[in-house]
């Protein structure tokens, strides 16, 4: 049986990625047309679930490319979003603005490459925040057991939850691909002898996305 689930939409393509600058809270200036393009091929893909099954509730962070994506899931859904600082990405300190290459190449690597150690000043270390993110996931989840949660989140925030529920060791050298647009389910499984287990039933699924890209490319 299954109690819990968790379901994370990656926001659309953002303005910052495209950039390639680092879209920290002083800096990020929201979607791309194709970024909205996306989150309307993931709202249209969810509808039919949320109408038989429907979301218990809808999350996000802070941040505007976020907020944007939560604002064209939300009404597509009928859920209005609670906007919450504990699903905010890394801080980026000084990198906030910057583009990823600079940053990149004087930190030698990007956050993963020294996960204790920060990589601007100001910033947060990966593993700081995947501590940190990590713990506000585990709350939030206790506080909705049984029910459906819906987010619209930071590729980071998903790995943090992955870190957390995986019980990964912080700092590991491998990863996941978060992207834009795409759906990632956990569920949280009693089975007859009343043994829990959280599942991934899907990472990174980007199939419904594969319209977008077609008619991008005839465009």
């Amino acid at each position: 049986m299954i109690t819990t689930e968790i379901v994370l939409v990656r926001h659309g393509q953002a303005r910052c990625n495209a950039a390639g600058i680092v879209g920290g809270p002083r800096t990020c200036t929201g979607l791309t047309d194709l970024g909205r393009v996306q989150v309307l091929a993931t709202a249209e893909h969810l509808a039919p679930e949320h109408a038989t099954k429907p979301f218990t509730a809808l999350y996000t962070g802070p941040r505007l490319r976020l907020r944007e994506t939560a604002d064209i899931l939300g009404p597509a859904l009928g859920l209005r979003a609670k906007v919450t600082a504990g699903l905010d990405g890394p801080a980026h300190g000084d990198a906030d603005g910057r583009p990823w290459y600079d940053v990149k190449t004087s930190a030698d690597g990007g956050p993963h490459a020294h996960p204790d150690r920060p990589w601007a000043t100001g910033s947060d270390t990966w593993n700081g925040y995947l501590e940190r993110a990590g713990a506000f996931l585990r709350d939030l989840i206790e506080q909705h057991e049984g029910q459906r949660l819906l987010f619209a989140a930071h590729g980071e925030t998903i790995l943090a939850l992955h870190t957390l529920l995986l019980e990964l060791r912080p700092g590991l050298q491998t990863g996941f691909t978060v992207d834009h647009g795409s759906i990632t389910r956990w569920q949280h499984h009693v089975n007859r002898l009343g043994q829990h287990r959280w599942l991934l039933d899907r990472h990174n699924d980007r199939a419904h996305l594969d319209p977008v890209r077609e008619q991008r490319g005839r465009g």
